[in-house]
């Protein structure tokens, strides 16, 4: 008897467990490839792409083997339900991105997110980015 109610103790943790809203973003996360415009693409090779997440913010970094990292944007974001609202205070390529939000629908499966999204310019994306801490 005491192996059925724990067994279903158990279960009922699991479940709940899965329901539970993610509610950051919170680590390092590195630029897996993904699609842009329907191409796919992989990890850049001679530099890697980092964004790094606290409870509200984000940092993107461009890091080159010699030099210091290099922070090309950054912002504050939201997560509600299965999207991620990302409004820039800070872009070095594209300033008129400045003040806009991105919506996204995001998934993590595995410790890579999944950042899909139609942007300012029109481009189609489908960003995975790899949690390295």
């Amino acid at each position: 008897m005491k192996r059925i109610v724990l067994t279903s103790f158990i279960i009922a943790c699991i479940a709940l467990l899965s329901f539970t809203d993610i509610t950051t973003l919170k680590g390092t996360w590195q630029y897996n490839g993904g699609v842009s415009n329907g191409k796919a693409e992989g990890p850049p090779t001679q530099y890697t792409l980092q964004r790094k997440y606290t409870d509200k913010t984000f940092t993107a970094f461009v890091l080159e083997k010699g030099s210091k990292p290099e922070k090309y944007e950054a912002g504050n974001y939201t997560l509600k339900g299965d999207t991620c609202f990302e409004t820039c205070t800070f872009n070095s390529q594209t300033p008129q991105a400045v003040g806009k939000t991105v919506t996204y629908i995001y998934s993590i499966d595995k410790g890579i997110i999944h950042l899909k999204a139609v942007l300012p310019g029109g481009t189609v994306v489908d960003d995975q980015w790899k949690k390295v801490r």
